[in-house]
């Protein structure tokens, strides 16, 4: 009786891993603001059809920064080569959202900006500390993420843009 029960347990052990370590399919389905005040559900990303970055930045991320400019002056080529779009999250809570804002403005951020300050898309998607990017291909599964960033971490990007459209 103690071997079956064991290995039931075990058998059930194993099925909980495996459903765990799978990726997410895609975006959650949560309703934020855009920096014009706007409802949007991040999840309308997912479904336009586009090659899709998912960026989490905060004002206070000096290499969120860096990401976002060289992320900015690639995104036109991306766009045209790639039918990719770029959405920045601010993870930035209540206290901090009103200098969202005036940074996108002042840094010429030209891509859409959701804000997130109750952490609900930061919660729902596993994202502790920015920078943290996902990309998700035209069906809107992620394919690729990745934490942190250096110089030449956009390289790496169209990388696996490029592999979702060959």
């Amino acid at each position: 009786m103690k071997l079956k029960i064991t290995l039931f347990l075990l058998a059930f052990s194993f099925a909980c891993f495996a459903q765990d370590s799978e990726v997410k399919p895609g975006l959650p389905s949560v309703v934020v603001k855009n920096i014009e005040g706007e409802d949007v559900n991040i999840q309308s990303y997912a479904s336009d059809g586009k090659i899709t970055i998912v960026s989490f930045f905060a004002t206070w991320c000096k290499p969120c920064f860096k990401e976002f400019k060289n992320y900015n002056d690639l995104l036109d080529s991306w766009g045209e080569e790639y039918n990719a779009e770029l959405v920045g999250v601010s993870t930035d809570d209540s206290r901090n959202m009103s200098k969202v804002r005036p940074i996108v403005n002042g840094m010429g951020w030209d891509f859409d900006i959701l804000l997130d300050p109750n952490g609900d898309i930061q919660r729902a998607m596993n994202v502790v500390n920015p920078p943290v990017t996902f990309l998700l291909d035209k069906e809107g599964k992620i394919v690729y993420t990745h934490t942190g960033y250096v110089e030449g971490d956009e390289y790496a990007l169209e990388d696996e843009i490029k592999k979702l459209v060959e």
